[in-house]
């Protein structure tokens, strides 16, 4: 009974000193041995640019998504694969809390979409870690600044139909009016989104 209550003191204070799930910043060269690697699509292109791996999770960061393979457990087996594209999922409130004294690791966190992540990194990383606190930062604000020119583009476009609805144009004409602004229209927005 006393080993049993020994390991669980273990377990208790691994969980209170923040070490139970620690992640490691894996380099380029191993990329290709971890989980999530194998569902980053390479066919598209798509890269990988940093990658933390703790004892149940992955979290992968490529050119177009965040891909998080999601372990129930250090022990369990089971993962579960989310991916968050950049285009569709958009990030925000990006923190980094550095480690105090007797602290072990660092955290990196974030908001994609709706889904919060809070991600403890070996605290000796700090200086890989500053590099993704960068650049999803800086991801956050190129996003929220393409949504205000899509918003204005999208302006400009709708003032432009209402000036043409109120213009006096002939009836034959009209078809060929029409069809010339939809596409006018089409390559507008495509060119802002």
């Amino acid at each position: 009974m006393r080993g049993c209550d020994g390991e669980m003191f273990k377990k208790i204070a691994a969980d209170a000193l923040g070490l139970s799930d620690i992640g490691t910043i894996i380099k380029p060269s191993d990329y290709d041995k971890t989980d999530a690697d194998d569902y980053v699509m390479h066919e598209d292109n798509e890269k990988i640019y940093f990658l933390i791996k703790t004892k149940a999770d992955e979290y992968c960061f490529t050119n177009l998504a965040v891909i998080h393979v999601d372990g129930e457990s250090a022990t369990s087996s089971k993962r579960t694969l989310k991916r968050y594209p950049y285009s569709q999922h958009r990030i925000s409130g990006v923190l980094l809390e550095t480690a105090g004294k007797i602290d072990m690791d660092v955290e990196i966190k974030f908001t994609i979409g709706s889904n919060v992540f809070d991600i403890d990194v070996r605290k000796e990383q700090i200086e890989e870690l500053k590099d993704l606190y960068k650049a999803l930062l800086r991801i956050s604000e190129i996003t929220y600044e393409n949504e205000v020119k899509h918003n204005l583009a999208t302006e400009s476009f709708n003032k432009a139909v209402s000036v043409l609805q109120n213009s006096r144009t002939d009836d034959n004409q009209l078809p060929d009016t029409f069809k010339g602004l939809t596409e006018v229209g089409f390559q507008w927005l495509l060119d802002a989104h």
